[in-house]
């Protein structure tokens, strides 16, 4: 893996100095890394096989000082040791080369462009990228990759990392209160993936759809029930008056048979009548 002579007894990383006590030239070299950082912390959060640093020594000898780059990315190591967390990365210890490291070239130029270069070519880190929001001519992001032991400048914006499973580009947005060219992850499909403070107001967003959801699903509901209420009120009045006009019919058909037996009764009282009269020898047909 690596090319160095190393000695037989190696410090850990315990013993080794946990920085070069050289300050930042400006926020956006700790701002930079920090957002891809955070959107890993969400896209990977049930990952423990990666490690995002931050302005991190690399040491990859115990007689030279380390390599510090803005930020870089090791796949295939441990997420955590313990509590401490890592004071440094030691090449000999994790035995896992970054697979991407990133330089913000600031105000002051660091050499982003020869001696590291040539670093990260030596350790045999895969992409080595930069990025200059000051430049006019030039594209702000240069993704470099390692081919065949010197890096090759891949053209995009974004640039699909097929080992790591990431595109990286960069394009305007805003990350802690600064609206800015800032840079992200993307996928497959050049979609970029969302900072967590637009995960939190995306999900926000969604809860309240969905609360919205749930009240319109409720009222609907309520309406349902009113309705139902209102048909089964409804249908006890149709039966109420089924009822009452069954109860008509009844008494038109008593009244009915009532005439019949009335006027039964008056054609049995015309025939007495009429016997009688014949018994009397009197013609009720004649009468008149």
């Amino acid at each position: 893996m690596l090319e160095y002579n190393l000695p037989r007894y190696l410090p850990s990383a315990e013993e080794l100095p946990d920085s070069d006590e050289t300050p930042v030239d400006n926020e956006l070299q700790e701002l930079i890394p920090g957002l891809l950082k955070a959107i890993l912390l969400i896209l990977w959060s049930e990952r423990m096989d990666w490690l995002f640093a931050i302005d991190m020594g690399i040491y990859y000898h115990p007689d030279k000082p380390a390599i510090v780059p803005d930020g870089f990315l090791s796949l295939g190591v441990e997420r955590f040791y313990d509590e401490e967390l890592r004071p440094s990365y030691v090449l000999w210890d994790e035995n896992v080369v970054p697979i991407f490291v990133l330089e913000v070239v600031s105000q002051n130029y660091r050499k982003e462009y020869t001696t590291k270069l040539d670093e990260y070519a030596a350790l045999g880190v895969l992409y080595y990228v930069i990025y200059s929001s000051r430049r006019r001519r030039k594209p702000h992001l240069e993704v470099h990759k390692l081919v065949n032991g010197r890096y090759e400048l891949q053209e995009g914006n974004p640039v699909w990392l097929a080992e790591i499973g990431l595109g990286i580009g960069c394009e305007r947005g805003n990350y802690c209160g600064v609206t800015r060219e800032w840079m992200y992850w993307y996928d497959e499909q050049g979609q970029r993936y969302l900072t967590p403070a637009e995960q939190i107001k995306q999900e926000t967003q969604r809860a309240q759809q969905e609360a919205q959801r749930a009240q319109q699903e409720t009222q609907r509901a309520q309406q349902e029930a009113q309705r139902a209420q209102q048909e089964a009120q409804r249908a006890q009045q149709e039966t109420e008056r089924a009822q009452q006009e069954t109860e008509r019919a009844q008494q038109e058909t008593e009244r009915a048979q009532q005439e019949a037996q009335r006027a039964q009764q008056a054609e049995q009282r015309v025939q007495q009548l009429t016997e009688q009269l014949k018994a009397l020898g009197i013609d009720p047909d004649n009468l008149g």
